[in-house]
C-alpha cells in the first residue's frame, strides 16, 4: 500500500460498494445452498442476484485544511461514498486512508440512544470520538451553549424535535475540534439562525486547519464553503474540480433531456479522465476590475468565458442585455444608477404556466440579488406557440464596484421544468466611486456615519 502523504487528510483509491440485489426470498436462500452443491458436483455457478453498484472506482485526495463539496442527483452513491469514510460502511474493492480524528453528521439521530437523555448522549458520542471524561467535562458547557436546547439536555432524545436533534448532534461532532469533519444534508433539518451558526463554526473549523467534507443541495452553500467539489452520478465520478465549474455542470446536467443527459455524463467523464477538465480561475477575474472610470459605457472586452447555455426544451432565449435610460445597449454602470436588464426570445411548443427569471452573480458564482416574474407562487398561464416574448428587469445599482455576471431563464409548472436558460450570459462592471466606504456586495448605506467622542 502506497505510504500516505502527510499532508493529505484523505485519500480514495478505486472505491466502490456492489450490493447483491434479490427479486425474492427464495433467491436469497438459493444463493446461499445451490452455488455450494452445484461446485461440489462439478456444476457450473448459477447467481441468484443482480448486482447494484452503488458506488464504483471512485479516487480523489483531500488535503488537510481543505473544504471539499460532494454533489450529485439522488442515487448517485453521495451517502455511500461519506459512510464508508466513516468506516460504518464496509467497501467492496478499494482503500480508504484517513489521517486524524473524524467527527461525522450523516444523517438525523444518527449515534443517539433515544432512550438516553441529552447529556448522556454527549458523553457517549464524544467518548466514541476518543475524548476522554475530563476533556468531555471541560467541553460540556460548550456544547450545550452551542445547542441551545436549554432543559431540553436532561430529558430523553426521543422527546426532541429534528430540530433539537441536529443542534446537539452539530454541536458534539463541531466542538470536538476534529481533524475531518463529514457534514451530509442533515444541517437542512434546522431554522435559518442555526443554519447560520452551523456554517460560521465550519468556516472556524476551516480556519483552524480541519478538513471538511460536504454535501449540500444548496449551490451557493457550496460555493461559498468549498474549495474543490466532487460531482457524482450513478455512484460514478464525473468531475473533481473547483467549485463553479462543478456547480455549472451539475445544474447543466439535472436540466438537461434525458438523451442530452447521457452525453453529458459521457463528455464530462472523459474529460476527467483524460485531464482535460479546465479549471476556472476565480482570482485571475480580480484584473479586469479597473480603478479606473472607462471613457465609455459599453466595454467589448467584458464577455464572460463561463457562459452555459441549456438545452432548448420548448422554448428560446436569444438576448439578453442591459439598457440605460437612453436605450443604449451597456455594460459598464454607475453605482446608483437606473438600469433595465432585458432579455428576450421565443416560445416553440405550447406551455400553461411559465415564470420568467434573471440573476446576478458574483465572480464565485453566488447568486447576489435576482428578480422573477409574475411574483412567487403565479404564472402567466397560457403561452402558445410561435409567441415571441421580451421582459424587462429594472434593478437600481447599489452593488459594489466590481465584475458581475448576469443570467436568466424560463421556468414551467409542467414538464418540462426548464424550458430554457441561460447562466452567465453577460457580464458587466460597476466602475469605483471617488470614495469607498462600503464593502462585500451590496452598498446598503443610507447617509454618512456619525461618530460621537465620549
Amino acid at each position: 500500500m502506497r505510504k500516505m502523504n502527510t499532508d493529505i487528510a484523505i485519500r480514495v483509491s478505486n472505491l466502490s460498494k456492489c450490493y447483491q440485489i434479490y427479486d425474492t426470498p427464495r433467491d436469497r436462500l438459493k444463493q446461499f445452498v445451490l452455488p455450494r452443491m452445484r461446485r461440489m458436483a462439478g456444476k457450473a455457478h448459477k447467481q441468484y442476484f443482480r448486482e447494484f453498484w452503488a458506488l464504483k472506482d471512485v479516487s480523489f485526495e483531500i488535503r488537510k485544511g481543505e473544504t471539499v463539496g460532494i454533489i450529485g442527483r439522488n442515487g448517485s452513491g453521495k451517502s455511500t461514498l461519506l459512510q464508508m469514510i466513516c468506516g460504518t460502511l464496509t467497501p467492496t474493492s478499494g482503500s480508504i486512508q484517513t489521517h486524524g480524528r473524524i467527527a461525522a453528521l450523516l444523517e438525523l439521530g444518527s449515534g443517539f440512544n433515544p432512550e438516553f437523555t441529552g447529556r448522556e448522549n454527549v458523553y457517549m458520542n464524544a467518548s466514541v470520538l476518543g475524548l476522554t471524561q475530563l476533556e468531555i467535562d471541560a467541553r460540556f458547557d460548550e456544547i450545550v451553549a452551542f445547542a441551545d436546547i436549554g432543559e431540553f439536555i436532561e430529558q430523553p432524545v426521543k422527546t426532541y424535535s429534528s430540530g433539537m436533534q441536529v443542534r446537539l448532534a452539530f454541536a458534539v461532532q463541531a466542538v470536538i475540534d476534529p481533524d475531518i469533519f463529514i457534514v451530509d444534508e442533515a444541517l437542512a433539518v434546522g431554522d435559518e439562525k442555526f443554519q447560520r451558526k452551523c456554517f460560521a463554526r465550519l468556516e472556524e473549523l476551516k480556519i483552524r486547519g480541519t478538513s471538511i467534507l460536504f454535501v449540500s443541495h444548496s449551490p451557493a452553500s457550496i460555493i461559498e464553503l468549498c474549495d474543490k467539489t466532487l460531482l457524482l452520478d450513478h455512484g460514478v465520478r464525473l468531475m473533481y474540480s473547483s467549485a463553479p465549474k462543478a456547480i455549472r455542470a451539475y445544474q447543466k446536467l439535472i436540466y438537461a433531456p434525458v438523451e442530452e443527459q447521457k452525453l453529458l455524463v459521457h463528455e464530462y467523464r472523459a474529460a476527467d479522465q483524460s485531464g482535460e477538465v479546465i479549471e476556472i480561475d476565480i482570482e485571475s477575474r480580480s484584473e479586469i476590475v479597473s480603478n479606473e472610470r472607462p471613457s465609455d459605457a459599453f466595454d467589448p472586452g467584458l464577455v464572460p468565458d463561463t457562459t452555459t447555455i441549456y438545452p432548448v426544451q420548448g422554448a428560446e432565449i436569444d438576448l439578453v442585455q442591459i439598457l440605460d435610460a437612453k436605450g443604449s445597449i451597456i455594460n459598464v454602470l454607475q453605482p446608483g444608477g437606473n438600469y433595465q436588464f432585458v432579455i428576450s426570445g421565443c416560445f416553440l411548443t405550447d406551455f400553461e404556466g411559465v415564470y420568467f427569471g434573471i440573476h446576478i452573480r458574483s465572480i464565485s458564482g453566488v447568486v447576489i440579488t435576482g428578480q422573477r416574474y409574475p411574483e412567487d407562487g403565479k404564472y402567466v398561464e397560457h403561452v402558445g406557440a410561435g409567441k415571441s416574448f421580451k421582459i424587462s428587469f429594472g434593478f437600481r445599482m447599489d452593488l459594489l464596484p466590481g465584475v458581475y455576471f448576469v443570467g436568466g431563464g424560463i421556468w414551467s409548472s409542467q414538464e418540462p421544468n426548464c424550458p430554457h436558460r441561460i447562466l452567465d450570459a453577460l457580464m458587466f462592471r460597476i466602475i469605483p466611486n471617488d470614495k469607498q466606504k462600503s464593502f462585500g456586495y451590496v452598498d446598503s448605506s443610507t447617509c454618512e456615519p456619525s461618530l460621537e467622542m465620549m
